[in-house]
């Protein structure tokens, strides 16, 4: 048995659709995020130094040699042959309309690139943005909208900084999914102040909204973050890989399956990652993560009809 037997992973559903494989290729265009250039926040969110989500990214190198580069890897470990250009560090619709079409239609113009997918705040996306993306979807291309939530309660996102709250996630989701957009959401298990209980929470709320992929992370602390200085001074304590794989498996279990998970578990770059140790070693907890729903598998999910009639209005 593998994880995609599980779990409706990212990778399966483009193979079923393209017949083929299909791999996103990770893109840094330069982008940074209103909550660090001073329009809503200086320094970013308390966890956030993007190196850990895009380690291999060169900010200088063109996106056609970003491209390039990740394809060279790519087809020596996977043989994949069609890509997913992946705007992914910082906030990759902040801009001005032309030079986000200039970005995007450089990604497209290569051969082997068949579609998008878009990293960005669910407060940085206008509808000329909307607009546009759907335009190419339009035009036979695959694109994703990613918008990074991280949690459904407006007390966890104001602790973090995170400079937004569910409401404009909200609005965001629904002109996306308006205009036939698939959007994928990113939740961050483990946040501080958050127990088991905001996770499952978090997910149902996104679920009830409606949402087509999901994105699962690990809090991982990382140097140079107002976390790092929590987590030092005894006021974070992050998770441990059992209790992340328990909580990651049971929100898979409860989601419906035709919502495509794109990633269950993120690791950090070992040279800048402080705590948690496990969030280095991917495939462990992949294992871990397949073998939780293994054995979740021999009873019946945990019905969720009270929860999904809770009504929550707010964080």
């Amino acid at each position: 048995m593998a994880l995609s037997d599980y779990v409706n992973t990212l990778g399966r559903d483009l193979l079923r659709r393209h017949g083929e494989r299909v791999h996103k290729l990770s893109l840094h265009a330069g982008f940074t995020c209103p909550n660090r250039d001073g329009s809503k926040g200086i320094g970013g969110c308390s966890f956030c130094n993007n190196v850990s989500f895009a380690p291999m990214a060169r900010e200088r190198a063109a996106v056609r040699e970003q491209i390039a580069s990740g394809r060279r890897v790519i087809r020596r470990r996977t043989g994949a042959r069609k890509y997913i250009a992946y705007f992914q560090a910082y906030t990759n619709t902040y801009g001005e309309l032309e030079r986000l079409k200039a970005l995007y239609d450089e990604a497209l113009a290569e051969p082997d690139v068949i579609g998008l997918a878009i990293g960005t705040r669910p407060d940085c996306v206008p509808d000329a943005v909307l607009d546009l993306l759907a335009d190419y979807r339009d035009q036979g291309h695959e694109v994703w909208l990613e918008l990074g939530l991280q949690s459904a309660f407006d007390t966890t996102l104001e602790r973090v900084n995170r400079g937004h709250g569910w409401a404009e996630y909200a609005a965001t989701l629904r002109a996306a999914r308006s205009r036939g957009l698939a959007v994928c959401t990113h939740l961050i298990i483990g946040l501080p102040g958050e127990a088991r209980w905001h996770a499952r929470q978090s997910l149902l709320r996104v679920l009830a909204l409606g949402v087509d992929g999901l994105k699962l992370h690990p809090l991982h602390v990382v140097k140079g973050t107002r976390l790092a200085n929590e987590w030092r001074r005894g006021e974070y304590r992050p998770l441990t890989q059992a209790e992340y794989v328990d909580i990651a498996a049971d929100l898979i279990r409860v989601t419906p399956p035709e919502v495509v998970y794109h990633r269950v578990t993120a690791t950090a770059a070992t040279r800048i990652l402080l705590a948690p140790d496990w969030c280095a070693r991917k495939w462990r907890v992949l294992n871990a993560i397949e073998a939780a729903l293994a054995d979740r598998c021999r009873v019946p999910a945990i019905s969720d009809e009270v929860e999904h009639g809770t009504g929550l209005s707010g964080g």
